[in-house]
């Protein structure tokens, strides 16, 4: 058969593929193509339209077109704004591309028409039965595609030829244009059939897929919008009610979350809670606890820490203003600094400060995070007998918060403050918990990063906080807890140590808050001794604090009334301001005398003395001990009594003496409780005296236990002891021997004046103490 080959226009075309039969516009924008249509017009108005393997190309060439393209004929051709024209073409005949013989100023193919002839189908399949097989297919694809004619898939269903049939579903289907191209360039008449139900069934199948999926995000959609309307009625309530909105809320958490800093556990556990608190939004009471734990979390200082301050001067210079003395406190602080700085981290240390009342225990913690630069935390424990106060209690119960810790975590808002657990003596259990138990993981550095608080559920890191206690005394204090902190005894303020408290802290500050300036008021260095000695009793300077503030009250009112512009408050008229002496000191006897002894005692305000009195009468041998005394000094005088009559023929005692005689012991003053074994020799001592009618001298004092055998043990205190005896105006001390290394650490200030003997065995004592005959 003669091939028919023709010069015509051509447009290659992007995205479609135009068939035999098939009528179509197309828009149409190139220069190349609209001259290709112009020049068709003019001419016979055939064209011939190729498809483009790739949309993206703008000028194609050979190589960028399929073979196989259509030859169509223009029926229509509309200009449109843009410089864009419109054509109406309807295919006629397939035809391949042999070249392109012109691109420019349009482009002109050398094509060959293909005769589209039916061949033959294979001898197993029958005719009618393919097309009702089609037809089915067909039929299944319009029902699905609900977007063709009626009338004409009507049209198409009456035809029987299976060859007609498929030119015009393929003519009439809006199939993919690869999927075309394909079936267009097909030679064989049963595989163009084969691949036509191939690709209707497969499109069958997309749009099955297409409507599940379309018809699962409606349900879904409908349930959102179901859930917004929903929610937007709930919105519209809490406004009404004057409520925050959930959502809004949960929103918040979640960029909340998003900026937090802290750990994968941590920010796991919020997430949690948050979906929680989202699906919560019909319980009040379950949205309100999640709420509360999700802000408590969120307002946790995970990661976020104060930075160290490594200006060991700037630190020096704080603590030196803020505090006299306390020595040994503020060189431990300095040295956890130069670790610090050497190291970059270092343990915090976990110091505990005993001492009595009024001493700076609790504001020196306050200095330290001062001069730290840290920020500072007081948390009370006196009376805490609740474990979950320092532990927290579990969110399930109902007003549940975080203990003690973590709220001081909160409050501080990094992970590394300063904070004083104040009062830990002060500690009760109960049948609710150990509270000295739950300190125990606080305090233990090798524990405490990873403290967990009931309430809080996620570990909670404490290895960086610097935790101060304090403490009035030590006896409470269970030694598991002890073993886990630094002991730093503060003890009682001496004479002079209170002078330059009060001269650089008291009086500045008294004065401030009594709205006087310096010029106005001038408190003597003599005033202030006598205010310390015989207006207040203490070893600390609470108390005489508040005596300047009256000295600053009454001069304040003194100054308004009688125009006076200075006062000076001097040792003399001191009495004008405080009224008379509140306190007095029993001062050394002038005359020795027989059976009374000056012994040193312990006391929560300092150091004192006491004066044992011992009368020898006849009676049957029995021992009398007034003046409210423990056991413990009952037992230390029954011991001193066992002593002397071990060594009666020593000191030519009768050896029926103590059958004959009584003996009465009492320690003035009698309302006040004592004990302790401190005043064993002084107790002995005065037996002895009293017995052989030998006297002691009077300005000497004594402290130490005595042991049957006469050894002389050591005792605690010794240092307000020695004040005592100082502003007593003893002149000799004996003390055990043992406590000598006690005597080296102490200041001159305290010793000077002081005749010190240490002794060792109770012949010594008798030796210094009585007269020589």
């Amino acid at each position: 058969m003669e091939k028919i080959v023709q010069n015509l226009p051509m447009v290659a075309l992007r995205g479609m593929t135009i068939m035999p039969g098939m009528v179509v516009h197309f828009d149409v924008s190139r220069p190349r193509s609209i001259e290709a249509i112009r020049e068709a017009m003019i001419k016979d108005q055939k064209l011939f339209v190729v498809t483009q393997k790739e949309v993206d190309i703008d000028d194609p060439e050979q190589k960028d077109l399929y073979e196989v393209g259509t030859v169509g004929t223009i029926r229509q051709m509309i200009k449109l704004p843009k410089k864009v024209v419109r054509v109406l073409v309807s295919g006629e005949s397939k035809a391949s591309l042999q070249s392109i013989l012109q691109e420019d100023p349009y482009m002109v193919g050398e094509i060959e028409i293909l005769e589209d002839k039916p061949t033959e189908l294979p001898e197993e399949v029958d005719s009618d039965i393919a097309a009702r097989s089609l037809k089915d297919v067909y039929i299944e694809y319009v029902a699905k595609n609900g977007k063709m004619s009626k009338e004409a898939v009507a049209d198409i269903l009456k035809i029987e030829d299976i060859y007609k049939l498929v030119d015009e579903i393929l003519a009439n289907t809006p199939l993919y244009y690869k999927d075309q191209q394909e079936i267009l360039e097909e030679k064989e008449f049963w595989n163009k059939y084969e691949k036509l139900v191939e690709r209707l069934m497969n499109e069958v199948e997309i749009m099955d897929l297409k409507d599940r999926l379309q018809r699962k995000v409606k349900e879904r959609m409908d349930q959102h919008q179901k859930e917004y309307i929903l929610r937007e009625e709930l919105k519209l309530i809490r406004e009404e009610l004057g409520d925050d909105t959930t959502l809004s809320d949960a929103e918040e958490f979640e960029q909340s979350l998003k900026k937090l800093k802290a750990p994968k556990e941590v920010k796991e556990k919020l997430q949690k809670e948050i979906k929680r608190f989202k699906s919560s939004m019909n319980s009040a009471g379950e949205n309100g606890v999640i709420r509360t734990y999700i802000e408590t979390l969120l307002d946790m200082p995970w990661e976020k820490k104060a930075k160290d301050n490594s200006d060991l001067a700037y630190a020096q210079t704080i603590l030196e203003e803020d505090h006299y003395g306390l020595e040994e406190v503020k060189e431990r602080v300095l040295e956890f600094l130069a670790v610090r700085s050497l190291t970059q981290k270092g343990e915090s240390p976990i110091l505990c400060l005993v001492g009595p009342p009024g001493t700076g225990k609790t504001s020196i913690a306050r200095s330290l995070a001062k001069a730290l630069k840290k920020p500072y935390v007081r948390i009370s424990l006196g009376g805490v007998r609740d474990e979950a106060e320092i532990r927290g209690h579990r969110k399930t119960y109902v007003g549940a918060m975080p203990g003690r810790i973590a709220n001081a975590m909160k409050t501080a808002g990094v992970k590394n403050p300063v904070v004083l657990l104040d009062e830990i003596d002060k500690v009760s259990t109960d049948y609710k918990g150990d509270t000295f138990s739950a300190l125990l993981e606080v305090l233990d550095s090798e524990q405490n990063y990873k403290f967990r608080d009931h309430y809080l559920e996620v570990p909670l890191d404490l290895s960086e906080v610097l935790f101060i206690t304090t403490a009035n005394t030590l006896q409470t204090i269970p030694r598991p807890l002890l073993d886990r902190m630094e002991i730093i005894e503060i003890s009682s303020y001496t004479e002079n140590e209170k002078l330059h408290i009060a001269q650089e802290h008291l009086i500045p500050k008294q004065l401030k808050k009594n709205g006087l300036k310096e010029e106005q008021l001038h408190i003597s260095k003599h005033a202030i001794w006598k205010m310390a000695r015989n207006y207040t009793k203490e070893a600390g300077v609470r108390q005489l604090e508040r005596e300047i503030g009256n000295i600053c009250r009454k001069s304040a009112k003194e100054i308004l009334t009688t125009k006076k512009k200075r006062i000076t408050v001097t040792e003399r008229n001191i009495e004008k301001y405080l009224g008379k002496e509140k306190f007095t000191y029993q001062m050394a006897n002038k005359t020795d005398e027989v059976g009374i002894v000056r012994g040193l005692a312990w006391t929560s305000v300092g150091g004192d003395t006491l004066q044992i009195e011992v009368n020898v009468m006849p009676g049957k041998g029995e021992i009398l001990l007034t003046g409210q005394l423990g056991d413990v000094m009952k037992e230390s005088a029954q011991t001193g009594i066992s002593y002397i009559r071990s060594v009666s023929r020593q000191y030519e005692i009768l050896e029926d003496f103590f059958e004959t005689h009584d003996i009465h012991v009492h320690i003035p003053e009698g309302a006040v409780p004592k004990d302790g074994p401190s005043a064993g020799i002084t107790m002995a001592t005065a037996m002895i005296s009293a017995i052989t009618g030998k006297k002691v001298h009077a300005d000497l004092a004594m402290t130490g236990e005595v042991t049957l055998r006469g050894r002389v043990l050591p005792i605690g205190g010794l240092k307000e002891k020695l004040l005592a005896a100082k502003h007593a105006g003893i002149k000799t001390v004996l003390i055990p021997k043992e406590n000598r290394r006690d005597v080296e650490e102490l200041s001159t200030e305290i010793t000077k004046g002081l005749e010190i003997l240490p002794v060792e065995t109770m012949d010594e004592v008798l030796n210094i103490a009585l007269l020589k005959e």
